[in-house]
């Protein structure tokens, strides 16, 4: 073997896992928010705030690890540009990394995304480049990468193995350590949307790997693929995927979603997603993004059939983003009323489940 100086590429590798790891240290976790659900004591709601993050969403965490994991596979490199395929959120905190490591970063987003997220993509100084056919962005992203000599981190196929689901501060590790003074530290359930599938996989290994009794629940927009391939695998594709709610949900099957550490999904509407998100909004007096009203319709089953059978436990779900970025989406009312959207029906149900004032 000959001995020989650090290489150059892997001092500035060195340099920017530090300068991530520093920005991780510099952050307090994310809050765990207990939410009151009069019409039923004895269940507990919690709230998983991963607005918090300095991007905004849960999405941060995901593109800290995809950046790391890059990083250390030697995939990105100085200068290296950094293209992305995403709905939005994970392109927003993505362009937060790559402006710290001083990368060139491309996010391929559907024309659809709220100008909120496009705004705070270029505000950390990436570029958006738009798609009028959503399927059409992984493709694209790899054409983008090939082109500039980039690398695609391709969130879809990396969500699930990028983050250490054994520990390492994960948000199911979080979780757990959250809840240990509660009345019911180990919940009943867990429910989370799915876009990549990361985040239920971290989640469902998680709760096997600690041996707990704890249920994952997936919530999963009515045109998505994941709850029809979660009952019948051989479904990979439901053509069109029209759901209006940013974030979860795919037409494809992507390869970080792993269906057998899911113990039950519910396939959501977009009228019920967006009137969870306005009605749990009033409830906390901030605003949430609609997968995180997409969340709150699996919890009021959840927390239903729980009363019904008189049990007592908690339920934890995730608060996915700010609804900020949506003020002129899920809440503006002719936004709504343009998609057809009738609110009335669903927000009169969850009031009535959880207790609370529809208005």
């Amino acid at each position: 073997m000959t001995a020989g100086r650090f290489p150059a590429d892997r001092a500035w590798t060195a340099e920017a896992i530090r300068a991530i790891e520093a920005d991780y240290n510099r952050s307090a976790d994310t809050h765990l928010v207990p939410v009151p659900l009069p019409a039923m004591p004895g269940v507990h709601l919690y709230l998983k705030d991963e607005a918090s993050h300095p991007t905004g969403s849960l999405k941060h965490r995901l593109a800290r690890s995809l950046f790391l994991y890059a990083l250390c596979d030697g995939r990105i490199g100085p200068g290296k540009p950094v293209v992305e395929a995403s709905s939005g959120s994970t392109a927003v905190s993505e362009a937060y990394f790559a402006r710290m490591l001083g990368l060139p970063f491309y996010a391929v987003v559907p024309r659809s995304t709220a100008p909120a997220k496009v705004a705070a993509i270029e505000f950390y100084g990436g570029t958006a480049h738009f798609v009028d056919d959503p399927a059409a962005v992984y493709a694209v992203a790899q054409q983008i990468a090939d082109d500039m000599g980039g690398v695609y981190l391709d969130q879809f196929t990396f969500a699930e193995r990028a983050t250490d689901w054994r520990g390492n501060n994960n948000i199911a590790e979080t979780i757990f350590e959250q809840l240990a003074l509660e009345p019911h530290p180990v919940p009943a359930w867990i429910v989370c949307g799915a876009g990549t599938g990361g985040t239920s996989a971290t989640i469902g290994r998680f709760i096997r790997f600690r041996r707990h009794a704890t249920r994952l629940m997936v919530a999963d927009p009515a045109a998505s693929v994941f709850h029809r391939h979660w009952a019948d695998r051989s479904i990979t594709t439901a053509p069109g995927c029209g759901s209006c709610i940013e974030g979860i949900g795919r037409p494809r099957v992507e390869a970080s979603f792993l269906p057998d550490v899911v113990d039950a999904m519910v396939a959501v509407e977009d009228a019920q997603s967006v009137a969870g998100a306005r009605l749990l909004s009033r409830r906390i007096g901030r605003k949430v993004g609609g997968s995180t009203g997409t969340n709150l319709w699996a919890v009021a089953i959840l927390a239903q059939e729980m009363a019904d059978r008189g049990e007592s436990g908690s339920i934890v779900t995730i608060l996915c983003d700010d609804g900020e970025r949506y003020a002129g989406t899920y809440f503006d009312d002719a936004w709504v009323a343009g998609c057809g959207l009738d609110l009335a029906g669903p927000t009169e149900k969850l009031a009535r489940t959880f207790g609370w004032p529809a208005d």
